[in-house]
């Protein structure tokens, strides 16, 4: 949901993000030097998280890194774009997965990325040691640790943005270090079973981007520099591949072509989604695309009546039920919203977003006994995204309903703590600890919090609240 991706299938108001990101609905997106700053933001999504996590996960291993250390942040921007920051971040614009024509293509560019973590030149160079992206991002008051949570309807969490986004330009790589890059992926692929001819094909798709200059290149091309001489490499080392050839498994062209259809729907306006999958196809991804579509175009009935195609077709794929149950509720329907929410929890259990959107439904009817569901939800899924802004922020809420004010302020405070707002994170943990009581986890807690805001403020000549000697 991105204004479009929101609650339980899409949202581009989001938090960080582990391992594909953290949030508050389920959603994706990336960066351009050429759209406002109002544009850009991190959204989250389930389903596509799952499939970039397939995707990459084998390349992780076979690239000798863990997997659970490396994020993939993707972000909402057309243009083609991807890039790794110091610290193992991975970050992939929306603009690239929709240009991906196969699996192969996407897996290759992530490979490459990969390739640029393993080799190491970002973290040892100078230049990115001062001004790597995530840097830049901090500089902006973008950093990953500055997200800040928002949106309580949408269960989003928004991006906090500033002018300078649009406009700071990514790490330029040297031609060596994509070169090696380059050798790196292809032998990643080749450990995992796959053909590298997917990142030979991207190449070409884009070649002529060595002829353009550096302000209208493809931002990927601005920090990845292209050249015929560098493809020639990469090809007389994939032609070697025992895999050479093989196609893209089935699976993972639909599941990639599925992904790209709820992007489109999100994403693109209502009438260009149905200029391209009119109601004469009836393909899975056509009715994928016009199901948000027609949501976005606040025609509910006919959003749920193509989604409902798609559950009689596949009752046991959680993100059909998990999309119903986000149009409902973010169609004044929550108590609707429960029985698919429930349903796409049950199928793929334990999956935060998934306990966030049943959680933030379950908060509306205001129950005693649903409101107690809803906090053991969340409670479940910080266990697994800690630092998820939205659901301490629904936490909070919860409590408050229950009437138990200490710890709604605790939670306030864990949300501001995570979403970078030191000032507000140490007035509430300030508040929570002179009800919490002493000795709780909670307490020690709210401890903590007060202390690192504190110092972080000091450093930055903003603490108000010095200690008194």
């Amino acid at each position: 949901m991105i204004s479009t991706l929101s609650n339980t299938a899409f949202n581009p108001f989001k938090t960080g993000m582990k391992a594909a990101i953290a949030g508050a609905v389920t959603a994706v997106m990336m960066i351009s030097t050429a759209l406002p700053a109002s544009a850009q933001s991190l959204i989250r999504d389930t389903e596509i998280e799952d499939t970039l996590e397939d995707f990459t996960t084998p390349l992780l291993r076979a690239a000798g890194l863990n997997a659970d250390n490396v994020d993939i942040y993707i972000v909402n921007d057309n243009s083609l774009n991807a890039f790794v920051t110091r610290g193992q971040n991975i970050f992939l614009n929306t603009g690239l997965i929709q240009q991906a024509e196969t699996p192969l293509q996407l897996k290759g560019v992530i490979a490459h990325e990969a390739g640029h973590i393993a080799d190491g030149r970002l973290a040892r160079s100078s230049y990115g040691n001062r001004n790597a992206y995530g840097s830049m991002l901090l500089a902006a008051g973008l950093g990953i640790a500055a997200i800040l949570a928002g949106e309580g309807g949408a269960g989003a969490m928004i991006l906090g943005g500033a002018q300078q986004f649009g406009q700071v330009d990514v790490l330029a790589n040297t031609r060596v270090a994509e070169s090696v890059a380059d050798q790196y992926a292809a032998d990643y692929l080749e450990r995992t079973g796959q053909s590298a001819e997917g990142l030979i094909q991207f190449f070409e798709k884009f070649r002529y981007q060595e002829v353009f200059s550096q302000a209208r290149r493809y931002p990927y091309f601005r920090s990845h520099p292209l050249s015929s001489t560098r493809i020639d490499n990469l090809r007389e080392v994939v032609a070697e591949s025992p895999y050479y050839g093989k196609p893209d498994p089935e699976e993972d062209i639909k599941r990639l072509n599925m992904a790209k259809a709820k992007l489109q729907g999100f994403l693109d306006p209502p009438q260009r989604v149905f200029q391209q999958f009119p109601e004469t196809d009836q393909s899975d991804e056509a009715r994928y695309a016009r199901s948000v579509a027609f949501f976005k175009g606040a025609d509910l009935r006919s959003a749920i009546r193509e989604i409902d195609s798609l559950i009689k077709d596949y009752p046991n794929n959680p993100y059909f039920y998990e999309l119903k149950a986000q149009m409902l509720f973010e169609s004044g329907k929550s108590s609707e919203s429960i029985a698919p929410a429930e349903r796409a929890l049950t199928l793929k259990p334990d999956a935060p977003l998934f306990e966030l959107a049943l959680a933030q439904a379950l908060l509306e009817q205001a129950s005693p006994a649903e409101v107690k569901r809803a906090i053991d939800l969340l409670k479940s899924a910080l266990q697994k995204e800690n630092d998820n802004g939205a659901l301490w922020y629904y936490l909070s809420q919860g409590y408050g309903k229950q009437g138990k004010e200490a710890l709604a302020k605790y939670a306030v405070a864990e949300q501001a703590f995570n979403g970078g707002d030191m000032q507000r994170a140490m007035s509430f943990a300030q508040r929570a600890q002179k009800d919490l009581e002493f000795g709780t986890p909670q307490y020690r807690r709210a401890a903590d919090i007060v202390v690192i805001a504190r110092t972080r403020l000091a450093s930055k000549g903003k603490d108000r609240y010095r200690p008194k000697p």
